[in-house]
């Protein structure tokens, strides 16, 4: 169970979120840039009091995860994109993780729907005492008792102080996973539906790091980085754009990370697509489990 600071602390994160989550949605329209929406919401998030707790995700159709805008990215949000929005606050490390999805076609309602009737059913489930494997198969029955596939391979999360992954789990489909959830976890629920084949692959793309472990390195820039990260970010994942004001060229910069990478100091978080590119929906609260429900942090 968190400090009884750190709960204050992760139900201030859930109120930022709920005004991010409403007047962030108003951005989500055709001829958005990505890297407009990206920036507006961790600005956002600032200026609220927080921190950004991981790079905003702006994941489009087939995309499940991890995109974030490169540093002068000049894609736009297109008239027939399926747009999921990712963002997570922290405050003193305690994180608020949500996310939702806008249809912009008019086309896949059911399909957001999906998601989102999975994430309630799930939450409306959860209390102390109930085993992980069963939300799973409850998030799966609701998706596909409107004719898509859970997302096998994504899961929900345990969250603890700087740690966005913190072990346990809450799958998206029905498991063995016998975890008993607990007074005072606190998980991000997300359900993901899709009318592909109902798993993810790694991508290329890759604009997102966490710190893994500490090691020295060789090359200077390489220092900077590090110093930079362990400051600002612990162990909390990060942007390569984030890391523009430390080292202005980007030839250096992709020199550090490529040492960083391969030494194990860093994680990094590729983009993940549906194998049979398949449009993918995401719906994702942060709870509380209490004894008899669950306190949504939003």
């Amino acid at each position: 169970m968190e400090k009884e600071e750190d709960i204050k602390n992760y139900i201030k994160a859930g109120q930022i979120a709920n005004k991010i989550l409403n007047n962030s949605k108003k951005m989500i329209i055709p001829g958005e840039s990505y890297l407009d929406i990206a920036e507006t919401i961790e600005k956002m998030i600032i200026d609220e009091g927080g921190k950004p707790a991981f790079p905003t995700n702006i994941s489009i159709n087939e995309n499940a995860a991890h995109y974030t805008p490169k540093i002068n990215d000049n894609k736009i949000l297109e008239d027939n994109d399926l747009v999921k929005i990712d963002f997570g606050i922290h405050i003193g490390g305690c994180i608020s993780d949500n996310a939702y999805t806008i249809d912009l076609s008019g086309e896949h309602a059911k399909l957001v729907e999906a998601s989102k009737n999975a994430l309630d059913a799930a939450t409306s489930y959860m209390k102390a005492g109930r085993k992980v494997g069963d939300i799973g198969e409850i998030i799966e029955n609701e998706i596909k008792k409107m004719g898509f596939k859970p997302i096998e391979n994504l899961t929900g999360h345990m969250l603890k102080p700087y740690l966005l992954h913190a072990g346990e789990i809450i799958p998206n489909i029905k498991t063995d996973d016998d975890y008993i959830l607990k007074e005072g976890d606190i998980f991000a629920v997300e359900p993901f539906a899709t009318n592909g084949y109902g798993a993810v692959k790694e991508g290329l793309d890759l604009e997102i790091y966490s710190l893994a472990e500490m090691k020295n390195v060789r090359m200077r820039q390489s220092r900077q980085v590090l110093a930079h990260i362990i400051q600002n970010y612990f162990a909390l994942p990060f942007a390569r754009r984030w890391l523009s004001p430390v080292i202005n060229s980007q030839i250096a910069l992709s020199a550090a990370l490529r040492e960083l990478t391969r030494s194990g100091i860093l994680t990094t978080y590729p983009v993940l697509k549906e194998v049979d590119n398949g449009l993918v929906s995401q719906a994702e609260h942060t709870v509380i489990i209490e004894k008899d429900s669950v306190k949504i942090l939003l």
